[in-house]
């Protein structure tokens, strides 16, 4: 049974001021999105869901069901604040979803293989699929062995201001414990996390999370479990978010799941400012160049 790729693509990208998962940087038109699904493709992969914002999905569609039509399956999901498990209300006032965790968890009832899940805006390198594939193709559905494609630190930062990243520790291979870091950025020449005002210096050779996981359908009735308590928890906050690596945290803390950590020496690039995207321009034509993606993807 081919994996399936899970990308989240239901930001609108409030720092980098508009709809960057549609945006142009390949030298044919194409999004980060298309290389990711085009590196995936190559690795086996045999379907991509896309989970979308309400505002952007008939654009979305517009743009990548002509792109992908006859190459993989396509599915798309919604991600909307209300999609929560019955029974529970929460602050009528919130407009933010629920975060990265949530966007998982409304996959729930289009997905019944192992699956990695990416994020849009990320450009993670053909090195990574080729990991995460061989990782997926040898677990079963109801396996709690569970998979994380690391970075290290130095080749994930934006020159034009502060990401977020998890940061990691393993041991024996294995995922140890997750952190979500909201603010990092470099600085006179040190990584620094900025926690509050407060710079708490971070070796850039650290191993973070970039959002690219390796799951089988049994993590979906596991994190709804954690939502589930997360909404209760939060329900009148606003800006509160459940995080992927919340609930793996939890698994691995109670011995309900192990995550094995495939490190990527790549260089990670993305979209999450403005002025990242010449950046990411020019590397993408540098890998064309070098002849490790066609000048036209789908041509």
């Amino acid at each position: 049974m081919k994996p399936t790729l899970l990308i989240l693509a239901a930001g609108i990208g409030s720092r980098y001021g508009g709809v960057k998962q549609m945006d142009k940087i390949g030298p044919s038109g194409e999004s980060i999105i298309d290389y990711s699904v085009f590196d995936a493709i190559r690795a086996g992969f045999g379907k991509v869901v896309f989970v979308l914002n309400p505002k952007i999905i008939d654009d979305f569609k517009a743009i990548y069901e002509p792109r992908l039509k006859g190459k993989i399956e396509v599915d798309y999901i919604l991600q909307e604040l209300h999609n929560i498990p019955e029974g529970i209300t929460f602050n009528r006032e919130r407009i933010k979803p629920w975060g990265t965790g949530h966007a998982v968890l409304v996959a729930k009832n289009h997905i019944y293989e192992p699956f990695a899940v990416i994020n849009a805006d990320d450009f993670y390198g053909r090195h990574a699929f080729d990991l995460i594939s061989g990782f997926l193709t040898k677990v079963s559905n109801e396996d709690a062995s569970y998979a994380m494609v690391g970075y290290k630190l130095r080749n994930t930062l934006s020159d034009h201001g502060t990401v977020s990243r998890g940061v990691c520790s393993a041991e024996d291979g294995l995922l140890t414990d997750v952190v979500e870091r909201t603010s990092i950025r470099r600085q006179n020449g040190d990584v620094v996390i900025d926690d509050h005002g407060h710079n708490e210096v971070i070796d850039e050779d650290s191993v973070v999370s970039m959002n690219f996981w390796g799951f089988t359908p049994n993590y979906f009735e596991q994190s709804e479990r954690d939502f589930r308590a997360f909404i209760e928890e939060n329900a009148d906050q606003l800006k509160a978010e459940f995080y992927i690596p919340f609930v793996v945290n939890n698994l691995i803390t109670n011995r309900e799941a192990t995550c094995e950590v495939l490190t990527s020496n790549d260089q990670w690039f993305g979209v999450t400012y403005q002025e990242d995207k010449e950046t990411t321009i020019t590397r993408i034509k540098e890998l064309v160049d070098e002849g490790k993606y066609p000048k036209s993807l789908w041509g």
